[in-house]
């Protein structure tokens, strides 16, 4: 698609081509002036593109009725774009009011909605301007969502709220693309939200020119060019591995035995991975280390006094979280997931292994 605004020379968005995977996140991002919101707007037609082709599910759009695309692509702006003369309620029900739904159908779909974004009933009574920043960034979901559209477009939606309501927001919409596989397109101007949230990024330029367009990992990894190397910025490192989880890793056994093994053969597993630990386990789950110098003092390793771990992490766990971890204890940490098994350790070459059989591929 290509748009330029009648009166200037230069385009808007220059020959920009995406093929955006359904039910995937993709975020526009770019310095101020990129042509990530007038993009966003072309694909509803708030902008009518100058030339070029808008295909949803193989058709062409440009073909259709406003009115008809836009009943199939939700909407969502910052701080919502509520109407402050209607209450809560009123406000998610208005396309499906404006599609003719019957009545009793619409009252279950905002309820429906309405725990779904994590809104208490009450709240369906109130205006807009009763709720916080944080809610009525949920009611413009639940709005947008109301009609159950394949697509949802959101521009800069977090935008006006603090970091840690933005946050909750993310997680939220994360959550919620778990269950609804919608298409997302999504425009924002912090990398971080573009990096934790988008399963792919396009990275566009003044004018709209596209400079690159891959997964967050992709991207930091592997800059197409200086322009893209300048916009992530020199700790694009840390960044990879605030994005990749712990479960990636291939964990070490490390020094680990059974709880009924007989304690001199415990010592013996001591001695060959040459530590001052030993970890146990009762069958899957991790019991807690024990001291080397303590398998002297029982008879079975069971009567050993045993702590639970200090540096530990779940398999959900960023590698930076598991690396700070490393860095502070100074020793490998422990994998044990929430329900209490332990799956191995890692440490800092594990983690720089990962990274490097990445860049290797």
């Amino acid at each position: 698609m290509r748009k330029q605004f009648e009166g200037s020379d230069t385009d808007a968005v220059s020959s920009l081509s995406l093929d955006i995977a359904a039910g995937s996140i993709v975020a526009l991002i770019g310095p101020s002036g990129c042509g990530k919101t007038t993009t966003l707007r072309m694909i509803n037609r708030l902008i009518e593109p100058t030339s070029g082709r808008l295909e949803i599910n193989g058709r062409d759009v440009i073909q259709e009725p406003v009115t008809e695309l836009r009943r199939g692509i939700g909407y969502v702006i910052q701080q919502g774009g509520l109407f402050p003369h209607r209450t809560v309620a009123q406000n998610i029900a208005t396309v499906p009011r404006t599609l003719g739904w019957e009545k009793g159908r619409v009252i279950d779909r905002v309820a429906e909605l309405a725990e779904l974004v994590g809104l208490e009933s009450e709240m369906l009574d109130r205006y807009p301007d009763e709720l916080s920043g944080g809610q009525q960034q949920r009611i413009g979901v639940a709005r947008a969502l109301a009609a159950d559209p394949p697509v949802l477009l959101m521009d800069e939606p977090f935008g006006a709220v603090d970091p840690i309501v933005r946050s909750r927001l993310q997680d939220e919409l994360l959550s919620l693309q778990q269950q609804l596989h919608k298409t997302i397109v999504f425009v924002t101007h912090d990398l971080e939200e573009a990096l934790k949230l988008g399963d792919r990024i396009a990275l566009l330029n003044i004018g709209g020119v596209l400079e690159q367009y891959a997964t967050p990992d992709e991207l930091l990894r592997s800059p197409a060019n200086d322009f893209v190397e300048e916009f992530v910025g020199d700790d694009r490192g840390m960044k990879r591995l605030a994005l990749r989880m712990v479960s990636q890793l291939a964990y070490d056994r490390g020094p680990v035995v059974d709880i009924g093994i007989p304690i001199t053969e415990a010592a013996k597993a001591a001695d060959a991975h040459g530590t001052d630990w030993l970890g146990v386990l009762r069958g899957d789950a991790f019991a807690g280390w024990v001291r080397v110098d303590d398998l002297r003092n029982g008879d079975a390793l069971a009567d050993v006094p045993r702590v639970r771990p200090a540096a530990q992490v779940t398999p959900a766990s960023t590698l930076l979280s598991a690396m700070e971890l490393i860095m502070t204890s100074r020793t490998s940490v422990a994998v044990i997931d929430d329900d209490g098994r332990f799956g191995g350790v890692v440490n800092l070459d594990s983690i720089r292994k990962n990274l490097s059989s990445e860049d290797d591929s």
